[in-house]
């Protein structure tokens, strides 16, 4: 069968296609995708605007278009945390709802943290041993460590790129003060959660997901996306360590002429850096590999454990 899933997410709407039925890997076959930054739409309240409102209703009938053009037989719907922590969800949702007929599933951090650590299990496999994941997105940080396809610990923290970029981050570039004052909050953020997966033991295999730790491997000397999905791509410590200083000191216009990094990300690099940079000191990470699949295969994943076997 066809399905689609749509990821209503902090930075993005994208809508992703795959040819999928239990016991096979999903086979991507369409990818139709929209830049709307909801982490940087919310007013001084935390809510998002009229406008906002308008232009998420507006964007999501459109995947829905897409979907239906490419014969999606269902389409998964969720929302992560622009959604989630608006202060008028119930509203963005009833007028999503009223719009296109599409009943938004609002995860909670922990279920993004647990599907991410899903996909990542059956992309690395059991032989990976211990995992610990980490996952940078627009609203939310996620980490998330297990022995098993479900993990031991997951937590969700409000260090996403875009939130951290809108919040704290207003200068271009930024005022050296305040990329100061925002490593020492990312830090401490993190630290308290450290002892909940020290106390667990060392991991096997440490991986992140997400488009922020991409770009940061692919400015760091990963492979580009051309090279296939199966090349490996890493990022060390040391190669972050001397890209934090550097992208501190660059203009959004400058951070998007780096290799990989697309212009509607640009502006959430630095803050992104801070926080992996930050996840890697405080968990001991000298490396970590980037995986392929993320939230929106863990969505189908699990929705694929509930098939039956003849589809």
């Amino acid at each position: 069968m066809r399905l689609g899933v749509l990821d209503v997410g902090s930075n993005t709407v994208h809508l992703l296609a795959v040819d999928a039925h239990p016991g096979a890997r999903p086979l991507p076959a369409h990818s139709h995708k929209a830049e709307l930054r909801l982490a940087e739409l919310l007013d001084a309240e935390g809510n998002i605007g009229p406008e906002g409102i308008g232009l998420l209703a507006k964007t999501i009938g459109e995947a829905l278009q897409a979907a239906e053009d490419q014969g999606c037989e269902e389409v998964l719907s969720f929302a992560t945390s622009a959604v989630r922590e608006a202060g008028n969800a119930d509203h963005v949702l009833a007028t999503v709802k009223a719009e296109t007929g599409v009943d938004l599933t609002v995860l909670s951090g922990g279920d993004e943290a647990r599907l991410t650590f899903l996909a990542v299990r059956r992309w690395f496999g059991w032989s990976a041993g211990k995992l610990l994941v980490l996952d940078i997105g627009g609203g939310s940080l996620e980490i998330a460590y297990g022995m098993d396809e479900d993990p031991a610990v997951a937590v969700s923290l409000p260090l996403g790129a875009g939130r951290l970029t809108a919040s704290r981050l207003p200068g271009d570039p930024p005022d050296p003060q305040d990329v100061k004052a925002l490593r020492r909050y990312v830090r401490a953020e993190i630290a308290r959660t450290v002892g909940q997966f020290s106390r667990l033991g060392r991991p096997d295999h440490i991986v992140a997901t997400s488009k922020t730790f991409k770009q940061l491997a692919r400015i760091a000397g990963a492979a580009r996306t051309a090279e296939g999905v199966y090349v490996q791509r890493d990022l060390s410590r040391s190669s972050l360590a001397e890209w934090v200083p550097r992208l501190a000191t660059m203009t959004v216009a400058d951070r998007a002429e780096l290799p990989g990094v697309s212009p509607g990300r640009a502006g959430q690099l630095l803050a992104g850096a801070l926080v992996a940079e930050a996840a890697m000191d405080l968990f001991g990470a000298e490396r970590l590999e980037i995986c392929p699949w993320a939230l929106r295969e863990g969505v189908i994943l699990r929705r694929l454990d509930h098939l039956p076997a003849d589809g």
